[in-house]
């Protein structure tokens, strides 16, 4: 059974690996990330969300619900953490 779980994840592992060759240059200005998406919001951000920070217009604008739910997981992470390492006095 180790040897199965093993050799999944030297699978998992080489298929994410060929997947990185097709990624963009690291710092490249004309990826699509670059060209396109970064280049609205920053034109556009602080305009539509009347938000003096970029930063926090995109977060707190744009990206409100993924922010919201992303500190629910951390939450619940931290919960079932201490759940588990918590002391059980009978």
């Amino acid at each position: 059974m180790k040897l199965l779980a093993f050799l999944a994840t030297l699978l998992t592992g080489a298929i994410l690996l060929y997947g990185t060759g097709e990624f963009a240059a690291w710092g490249d200005p004309a990826s699509p990330a670059n060209a396109h998406v970064s280049v609205g919001y920053i034109e556009e951000a602080v305009k539509t969300t009347h938000t003096p920070n970029l930063v926090t217009a995109v977060l707190g604008d744009y990206r409100g619900y993924d922010t919201m739910f992303e500190l629910v997981v951390i939450y619940c992470a931290g919960m079932a953490v201490i759940g588990v390492l918590r002391s059980m006095k009978a």
